[in-house]
């Protein structure tokens, strides 16, 4: 990188990109979507109980406070002047839920993890009150009744959290998704922070209507939130407010810079691999695996357990386009599982090293169904299973079954995604951090059977945010126009199998998915909590 031609990078956005795993803030010229520097700090995630996920609220703000600081002196040390970055975005873990105190800007409980489980009884209780000739939840959210979005795990806090409850009554609360906590702490927190969300993080709560793009009041009442304690939603590129940091650290450098990008990070990946036309699609690799397909501006509900969701609207008087989407829970988070609960790799690059030398999982397969199975089956029952086990199995056959399990499970919601499109996808756009493993890439190819096709500069998640941000009115310096956008270079994988060796893997795969189905029978009571 050139560090003297400062003059000549013209203005920068940056984007704090808050994922499940871990919070980055990455700085982006805006006139050649070109990386020039970033941070990355890993984020705790909390099992206090099966099937429980928390993380710290303060400590995801905390590391993002690090992460603009670090990124920061970086772009110091490059002579890359920060007072050029004219605008900040912010693309989020979708569904985590938060609830914190206004007066005193302490979060009232852990956030809620998407992944969380614990809210299966209350899906199983709410789910008999919804007549099955009218599931007005699924057609005013466009998504499933179940514990992955933020409704059912924000009726548990009401429920179980004194704290929240006195909050509440005392008219204290607030509640967000993470890009609400981070853009209300980062726009001054007790001192006039913004209390918004944006419609791609509204829609993933459960409460909000894709159709009217409001919060929905019969929504609300069916699952018991009081409307008070919900976020402004905007567009996904507006200015919301500027950067006001009551904050001792260098973070305050960015004082005064207009916050004026929100997605959701599947949405921000969709900006970012610029699937702007209805058809286009891209797979995420991260935390979990999200494969969305834009459909335009009109709805399309999915016959085959996808997601109707909201793909992005970029600017107040802007159209809102829709996606499809296949979630899966568990991508990424199994190699985490791998290094931290079995210890067979001490990274997570290993996993690659360990699948190479086998090249072959030897008919071992890996369900990771940890948080039950998402997309296309919706089954909270199940459970995680390794199956066709021989005393020949090692650990490099595990680690090999892992990385096919994410690409099974990316088969599965493709081929929904070309049932209910009724195009087939010619090839798969994709990102997000796995993508750098170049074996799990080659078995995606061989998996699917069509090509895989990565962008060279793998952060498309933060680089969606930060076009958001700097193409709002009032900001301006990054056009969205088809000629302005910068042409990025792939990554090719071709299939190397042959058709029939794909079809019988595949097959055998979904009969390990059979059994996983169907686990846990009988939840345990839940508890109250002081």
């Amino acid at each position: 990188m050139a560090a003297t031609k400062k003059a000549v990078l013209g203005p920068l956005v940056g984007a704090v990109d808050q994922g499940t795993s871990s919070t980055r803030f990455l700085v982006f010229n805006s006139k050649t979507a070109e990386l020039l520097s970033h941070h990355q700090v890993e984020i705790k995630q909390e099992f206090p109980r099966e099937g429980w996920v928390e993380q710290d609220p303060k400590e995801i703000l905390n590391s993002v406070y690090e992460c603009v600081e670090k990124t920061c002196e970086k772009l110091g040390q490059l002579n890359i002047d920060i007072s050029n970055i004219k605008a900040i975005g912010v693309s989020n873990q979708r569904e985590t839920t938060v609830v914190w105190d206004k007066l005193t800007g302490e979060p009232l409980y852990n956030a809620v993890v998407w992944l969380d489980l614990r809210t299966q009884s209350t899906v199983e209780i709410l789910s008999k009150r919804i007549p099955g000739n009218n599931n007005f939840v699924k057609s005013k959210t466009g998504l499933p009744l179940s514990t992955y979005f933020s409704a059912v795990k924000l009726r548990w806090i009401l429920d179980n959290v004194k704290k929240v409850q006195k909050a509440v009554k005392e008219n204290r609360a607030l509640f967000g998704t993470i890009d609400s906590w981070l853009i209300w702490s980062l726009t001054g927190g007790v001192n006039g922070g913004v209390h918004c969300t944006d419609v791609t993080n509204a829609s993933r709560t459960m409460l909000f209507n894709i159709h009217s793009l409001e919060w929905d009041k019969e929504l609300c009442e069916f699952f018991g939130i009081p409307m008070q304690i919900l976020p402004n939603v905007r567009s996904s590129s507006e200015i919301y407010g500027l950067m006001k940091i009551s904050h001792s650290l260098k973070a305050g450098a960015l004082e005064g810079v207009p916050i004026s990008g929100c997605l959701g990070d599947q949405s921000a990946a969709l900006v970012g691999q610029m699937c702007f036309q209805d058809g286009q699609a891209k797979n995420t690799y991260g935390t979990g695996c999200f494969l969305l397909c834009n459909t335009g501006r009109k709805c399309v509900f999915s016959e085959h357990g996808l997601l109707t969701t909201v793909a992005y609207k970029l600017g107040r008087d802007k159209p809102v386009f829709y996606a499809l989407e296949g979630s899966v829970a568990i991508a990424g988070a199994v190699t985490r599982w791998l290094r931290d609960n079995l210890g067979i790799i001490k990274t997570s690059e290993e996993i690659e090293k360990l699948a190479k030398e086998v090249g072959t999982s030897y008919g071992c397969y890996f369900v990771p169904a940890f948080s039950g199975l998402y997309a296309p089956y919706w089954d909270p029952s199940a459970r995680g299973i390794i199956c066709g086990l021989t005393q020949f199995t090692n650990k490099c056959h595990i680690a090999f079954a892992a990385l096919e399990a994410v690409c099974f499970q990316t088969r599965e919601i493709l081929d929904a995604m070309n049932r209910d499109c009724g195009i087939p996808l010619s090839h798969l756009q994709v990102d997000g951090g796995m993508t750098s493993n170049k074996i799990l890439m080659q078995l995606q190819a061989d998996i699917l059977y069509i090509p895989v096709v990565k962008p060279s500069m793998p952060e498309t998640t933060a680089l969606g945010a930060a076009m958001a941000a700097g193409a709002a009115e009032g900001v301006g310096v990054w056009s969205l126009e088809p000629e302005d956008l910068s042409a990025v270079t792939m990554e090719r994988f071709e299939p190397q199998i042959n058709a029939e060796e794909s079809e019988i893997r595949y097959s055998t795969w979904k009969k390990a998915v059979m059994k996983s189905m169907g686990w846990v029978t009988t939840q345990s009571p839940e508890s109250g909590i002081q």
